[in-house]
């Protein structure tokens, strides 16, 4: 007779049971997706605005430009009307010197540099090799009035383009007085603030087209972001440049000394400012005097740590990469290819190719 409660109970959790197990309920519901992860890009490579720093004293307008425009293109404002601004800074090769390991200047003068890219020039805070030059207006009075580039006293270039009635009408409607040197560096400063360049496949791969890098560029772009590549302390940011002069370690002993000819100091002897990499591979040969060839050669300089010399930047090191790395990181390197901006029709010569006003 005591066993009966314990089975009563028994039986009555047997039947809650069933009666809970059966009973209609409300289906959960479902579970909430997870975002997608975001699109995998290198934390050290951030896209800064992309606006161009404009100087209160050159404010930026369509007819500015426009002049600054012709002015790039034309060799009349070179001494032996040959040279251009362009011809040294050709648009089908990113606007550098298309092969030419140095310029060539009025009379067929040769320099000592590599005339480098205009890829987004707007941004740079330092300007020639050695960065001796703040902004773009300043910088452009060096090749107009240099004897082996242009050429021009700043008066007889003056008096030329005021004899050119189209000019003449241009220079008063831009800057309401007749031409002269610091009018023309400022229309042409104006000009190449929009030679912009942000359209390569690595762009198109940080804005999330996951086809746009080759598995070899890819590997290359893990290189170039890791301490075994190294890359990335130098050619840093949106354009791949720190705008600090550096010793690469390219001559043990340099016949252009650098940055110690502005400043007279033993220890920038052999420093010039880091280029930007942005259409790298349309900028051949490279380095300050053009003495590298192709860009494998370039990376495996820097492989296997240049060559001996007191003020080598501490960065300069051998990598100890294989000839696959070597490869992938020139695949990485070409990817940085804007082709919509070498024909950018807004950035090609007024009129046609090789026309004047």
């Amino acid at each position: 007779m005591r066993r009966r409660p314990m089975v009563w109970v028994g039986l009555l959790l047997g039947v809650g049971l069933l009666g809970w197990y059966f009973w209609p309920r409300t289906a959960p519901p479902p579970p909430v997706a997870e975002p997608p992860p975001p699109h995998p890009s290198s934390p050290r490579i951030v896209f800064a605005e992309r606006s161009v720093p404009i100087p209160e004293d050159n404010p930026q307008t369509p007819a500015k430009v426009a002049l600054g425009r012709k002015l790039f293109y034309d060799p009349r404002l070179s001494k032996d009307n040959t040279i251009a601004c362009a011809s040294c800074h050709r648009p089908e090769f990113a606007f550098s010197d298309g092969g030419k390991p140095v310029s060539t200047g009025i009379f067929g003068r040769q320099g000592i540099r590599n005339a480098p890219t205009l890829t987004n020039v707007g941004f740079r805070r330092h300007l020639f090799w050695e960065g001796r030059s703040p902004r773009l207006e300043l910088q452009a009075v060096g090749p107009l009035t240099a004897h082996d580039e242009m050429g021009l006293e700043p008066e007889e270039l003056a008096q030329r383009l005021q004899a050119i009635p189209e000019y003449a009408q241009a220079f008063r409607e831009v800057f309401g007085e007749p031409p002269s040197l610091r009018a023309v560096t400022y229309a042409i400063a104006a000009f190449e603030r929009t030679l912009l360049s942000y359209d390569s496949p690595f762009d198109r791969y940080q804005a999330g087209d996951d086809q746009a890098l080759s598995p070899a560029a890819l590997r290359g772009m893990e290189l170039f972001l890791s301490e075994k590549g190294d890359c990335f302390h130098c050619h840093v940011g949106t354009d791949f440049t720190d705008d600090e002069p550096r010793n690469t370690a390219l001559y043990t002993v340099y016949k252009d000394i650098g940055l110690a000819r502005a400043t007279g100091k033993d220890e920038d002897v052999g420093k010039f400012k880091t280029p930007t990499l942005r259409n790298v591979a349309l900028t051949a040969p490279y380095m300050h005097d053009g003495s590298i060839r192709t860009l494998r050669e370039v990376v495996q300089h820097y492989n296997r740590g240049g060559e001996p010399n007191l003020n080598a930047d501490a960065l300069i090191r051998p990598l100890g990469l294989t000839d696959q790395e070597v490869d992938d990181l020139v695949a990485f390197l070409e990817a940085l290819t804007d082709t919509s901006f070498i024909t950018n029709p807004a950035l090609l010569p007024p009129g046609g190719k090789g026309s004047t006003p």
